[in-house]
């Protein structure tokens, strides 16, 4: 049997272990697809977290093949998918060489890339041959043991957009790569769901708390360490120690229950709506758009969510200033504007800051497919988020003062 490109693990870096938590990411693209499809597991071994999580995210119109892994066994491989009961066996079939594969929508990559970025650059060429118009290669680095292949995969990644994860609960952590080589259909966009993404730390079923909050509650804890060291009979080191837990909590990430209605358009952040209106705006094209400002404060959840599903096409930043979010006048801060290509149009998304807000977050490349109510960024402590939609196609169902909950509210309806 000849070993698959994509697992070649040289000797020098030695195998990267892909736990439970690296194996969802790495399957989130197969996880999240709504609509029968094909998809490829690259590298699978009876054992693998990846094969599991695979199998795991199968819906019943969906196939999945397996390539062996170098040191997994095709009968071996058939004997496990087997022993998964009928269900399963209908639904995944074992190859002995990648030569027998064919086409798919999702291709995963069941070993972690090591080596230089040329191994890289190979074994990713070697893969590209089987992804289907549209689809997602997705695969695994481990940076700091492997940064030639990392790089290359950073490289790769501005291609059509679909973006990376760093995991830090994997032993080493990984990093995954989702990369697309051909265009995105922009329709395929409705038939997703809202993606996995490990960019926050579970607190309970319901209730995560972002990365950005977990650094900077780190932060504050490191300077409650340092104050104490520096002057151990001060009570100084306490107000860093006590600011840790509120400053983890403005970064709380809850999960929503994201209205099915295809002609809802939901409510990009929490918070209360501060104006309803339509204008003209050159920027994202000729006639009228329907804008609805919602204004966060510092006790409202931060994470954005897109509005809609759609393709993001451009992305931006505008100069300005940092008024009071609450201000007319805030409209002229500086903001970072999302662009989205739907079918019923385009759709903005403005994450402007305020006066205590001046750092915006935003994880959805160009390229990037959104599923409505999926988290695409943040703002750092209290600011505004705006949702600009064409006046002719869309709605409203809100107004000013009504307070509104990020990707479950809906705050305007396609006609």
């Amino acid at each position: 049997m000849t070993q698959s490109p994509a697992v070649r693990t040289p000797g020098r870096s030695g195998p990267v272990r892909i736990g439970e938590r690296a194996a969802r990411t790495l399957v989130a693209e197969l996880a999240r697809i709504n609509d029968p499809k094909a998809a490829l597991l690259v590298g699978a071994a009876p054992e693998s977290a990846v094969l599991a999580a695979a199998i795991e995210a199968l819906l019943p119109g969906d196939t999945l093949t397996l390539v062996p892994a170098g040191t997994a066994s095709s009968a071996g491989l058939r004997e496990h998918v087997t022993a998964q009961g009928r269900w399963v066996a209908e639904r995944v079939r074992v190859v002995d060489t990648l030569a027998e594969a064919e086409p798919a929508a999702v291709v995963v990559a069941g070993e972690a890339f090591v080596g230089t970025a040329d191994e890289a650059r190979t074994s990713i060429e070697s893969l590209t041959k089987y992804l289907a118009d549209g689809g997602v290669l997705s695969v695994a680095t481990a940076p700091g043991r492997t940064a030639g292949a990392a790089a290359e995969l950073d490289r790769q990644s501005a291609l059509y957009g679909v973006g990376n994860d760093l995991v830090l609960r994997n032993n080493p952590p990984v990093r995954v790569h989702r990369l697309r080589f051909t265009p995105a259909d922009v329709a395929a966009a409705d038939r997703l769901a809202p993606a996995y993404r490990p960019s926050s730390v579970p607190l309970t079923r319901t209730m995560h708390i972002d990365s950005n909050g977990v650094a900077a509650a780190g932060i504050t804890l490191g300077l409650a360490a340092l104050a104490r060291l520096a002057r151990p009979k001060s009570k100084l080191w306490l107000l860093p120690a006590l600011a840790a837990a509120p400053v983890a909590a403005f970064f709380r990430d809850p999960e929503r229950d994201v209205p099915e209605d295809p002609s809802a358009v939901v409510a990009s952040a929490d918070g209360q709506v501060l104006s309803v209106q339509r204008l003209h705006d050159e920027r994202f094209g000729d006639g009228e758009w329907l804008r609805i400002a919602v204004f966060l404060s510092v006790l409202d959840v931060h994470v954005n969510r897109s509005p809609v599903a759609g393709k993001v096409v451009d992305y931006f930043v505008a100069d300005g200033g940092f008024v009071n979010a609450m201000k007319p006048d805030a409209e002229h801060n500086v903001a970072a504007y999302t662009v989205l290509d739907t079918t019923r149009g385009t759709v903005v998304v403005a994450q402007r800051t305020g006066l205590i807000a001046r750092r915006i977050v935003q994880r959805a490349p160009v390229g990037t497919l959104l599923a409505r109510g999926e988290r695409f960024g943040l703002i750092r402590f209290g600011s505004r988020t705006d949702v600009y939609l064409p006046a002719e196609a869309a709605e409203p169902l809100v107004g000013p003062g009504d307070k509104v909950v990020g990707g479950s509210t809906v705050i305007a309806r396609w006609r």
